[in-house]
């Protein structure tokens, strides 16, 4: 038996890495291929061979390469290991950010992605089992030593998506205080929460779910998009209503109450309806939303 391995450049919707393997018992041999997929257009139209786009499947000599070629952005998430009701896994916000994140990169056509810090301030969970939560303190050094060692790489732009709302007042506190004391690179953050939970709920309004059903936390929204992301981690058979009503004025409430004090299965929203195509649909806007976002920040 022989097996080849093959690494293609290609062009696919998509970008993300494709696997195929393929078997062919007749001729007692099989073969697999990695591809991985486009072009980048420089500035003076020259198209140069696609890095990856995640620095953590790269060589020191790829990002360096990829820097010279004008990469000069990278993004990162700030997601959590948090629950998220009885039916989403407790990696909800880090499998989204992980995701948004490659394609706001991929959008934005000169970038890299940064790891995902995959734990953030989720104290108002803590009653659930399963989460881990930091401190604000210990997430903002986390965050401030992730930049720094960024831009002395020569990153000029650095991005920061957090995809858990306990995270954004915290990484909007870390960005203010990097800016103030540049290492060389600006720093950006999308932290309006009530603005994301307005367009994540527009998003949703389009296939007649309400806000409230769109939710907050586990409700049809997230719930969509774990399910175009990762189905076999869903459990659609305990999915459930949670709180459905107005949740916009309750976010302090919950932050320092706890999210039990709003809703008994840790769900905002009701997650019954939540769909994988419109979980893809759903990441695509976010996405579009961001890199529309980052660009008129830069361009500012």
């Amino acid at each position: 038996m022989v097996k080849l391995d093959l690494h293609l450049e290609a062009k696919a919707s998509d970008q993300h890495q494709l696997n195929e393997r393929l078997a062919r018992d007749d001729k007692a041999f099989c073969f697999s291929v990695t591809i991985y997929v486009g072009k980048r257009v420089l500035g003076s139209g020259e198209e140069i061979p696609m890095v990856k786009i995640r620095i953590s499947e790269m060589s020191w000599v790829d990002i360096q390469e990829a820097l010279d070629n004008g990469f000069s952005t990278v993004v990162f998430g700030v997601g959590s290991n948090e629950q998220h009701g009885p039916h989403l896994p407790t990696s909800t916000d880090s499998l989204i950010a992980e995701a948004l994140v490659y394609k706001v990169a991929e959008k934005l056509g000169n970038a890299l992605q940064a790891p995902t810090i995959n734990v953030g301030c989720s104290e108002h969970h803590m009653v659930f089992p399963g989460t881990i939560s930091l401190k604000p303190e210990t997430l903002k050094g986390l965050i401030r030593d992730y930049c720094v060692s960024l831009a002395k790489h020569g990153f000029k732009n650095i991005i920061i998506l957090p995809s858990h709302g306990g995270n954004f007042a915290t990484v909007r506190e870390v960005v203010d205080e990097l800016n103030q004391n540049p290492e060389g690179a600006n720093v950006l953050a999308y932290t309006d929460l009530k603005s994301l939970l307005r367009f994540l709920a527009e998003f949703s309004s389009k296939h007649g779910v309400s806000a409230g059903e769109s939710g907050a936390h586990g409700g049809e929204s997230e719930t969509s998009m774990v399910l175009a992301l990762r189905k076999d981690l869903v459990d659609m058979k305990h999915a459930e209503e949670g709180f459905v009503g107005s949740f916009e004025d309750k976010i302090d409430f919950v932050l320092s109450q706890g999210i039990k004090s709003l809703t008994k299965n840790g769900v905002l929203g009701d997650p019954r309806k939540g769909e994988a195509n419109k979980g893809e649909e759903y990441l695509d806007l976010w996405a579009q939303k961001m890199v529309d976002f980052v660009r008129n920040q830069i361009d500012s």
